[in-house]
């Protein structure tokens, strides 16, 4: 089967709870994990379902293209699959607070690794280079143009060793999507080892309590408090999005679009993004949680469906 791939970087602008429900520990609404490493992410259903939201709102939630890229809805689900496959969103960086400036972007050499794998498996095949360094927990790696000594991440120390970042810096650049990304990086990226990025991952991530106030009274409802833990602004994530050309009954192929291949069922998500590059992720989006601001990669822009102004050419 031909397929089509390409890859979306997600930079968070605002706060992100993308949340597993309640939970019985000292966190009320904890964030989406991944179960072997505690890594923070988005699951695919999660993303598909923003990306059907955001294709919903801009082509009409009766635009039968909808239908054909992302499946009929759930009454009618046996009808046929949709045509878009949605990788979780995984953590590429994750910004930590710092004494040495306003915060440093941070990851570590599995993350790093975990990336080009899947850069490849989507078709967007990325060289960092070899980390040969030896990476302690009291040690970290930080770009060329950045001042080497000490360095301190919420309350570690450690020794900050210039290294040559630049192969990883433009790529990861490249998922950002900003004018001054890579002279970000080049101050703000650290690498450390695995097993201290996956405490940051775990310990460092924000958690806010919250309260419901009666209103009659004007006061603090009894007994309504909760903890809810959220991504930060400025995490970057990528999500990976493999295409099938438009899966439909054979004898209901008369209102399928002219285009049926898997390159279009491609452009007619990551062309979401051609004019207004935003997308909103998991709940509170009414308190202003959850914008991300996305770019994508391996894109083919001919015959791109926001040419003709909707999802269906």
């Amino acid at each position: 089967m031909t397929q089509a791939n390409a890859i979306l970087g997600l930079l968070a602008q605002t706060s992100i709870h993308a949340g597993t429900g309640s939970n019985t520990g000292v966190i009320d609404l904890p964030i989406q994990r991944e179960g072997h490493n505690g890594y923070p992410c988005i699951f695919g259903s999660s993303m598909k379902g923003a990306l059907r939201t955001r294709a919903e709102a801009q082509y009409g939630k009766d635009n039968n293209s909808v239908k054909f890229v992302f499946g009929p809805d759930t009454n009618n689900a046996s009808d046929h699959a949709g045509a878009i496959m949605v990788s979780d969103a995984r953590l590429l960086l994750l910004p930590i607070r710092s004494l040495t400036s306003q915060f440093k972007w941070v990851t570590c050499p599995a993350v790093l690794q975990r990336y080009q794998n899947d850069a490849e498996r989507f078709g967007q095949k990325t060289e960092f280079g070899d980390i040969t360094e030896k990476l302690t927990e009291s040690k970290a790696l930080i770009s060329m143009q950045a001042k080497a000594g000490n360095l301190f991440l919420e309350e570690y120390r450690f020794t900050a060793t210039q290294y040559d970042l630049g192969k990883i810096i433009i790529a990861l650049a490249k998922l950002m999507g900003t004018a001054d990304a890579e002279t970000a990086l080049q101050e703000q990226l650290v690498i450390v080892s695995n097993d201290m990025f996956a405490h940051l991952c775990q310990h460092a991530t924000p958690v806010n309590a919250h309260i419901a106030i009666d209103s009659e009274t004007k006061t603090v409802r009894s007994g309504a408090l909760w903890y809810e833990e959220t991504l930060p602004p400025e995490t970057l994530l990528y999500v990976g999005l493999s295409a099938a050309s438009v899966r439909k009954p054979k004898t209901e192929k008369g209102d399928l679009p002219k285009d049926e291949s898997a390159q279009w069922v491609l452009n007619a998500v990551t062309g979401l993004f051609t004019n207004k590059p935003w997308l909103q992720v998991g709940g509170n989006e009414t308190v202003g949680m959850g914008w991300c601001a996305v770019k994508a990669l391996g894109v083919n822009n001919a015959n791109h469906p926001t040419t003709t102004g909707s999802v269906c050419p």
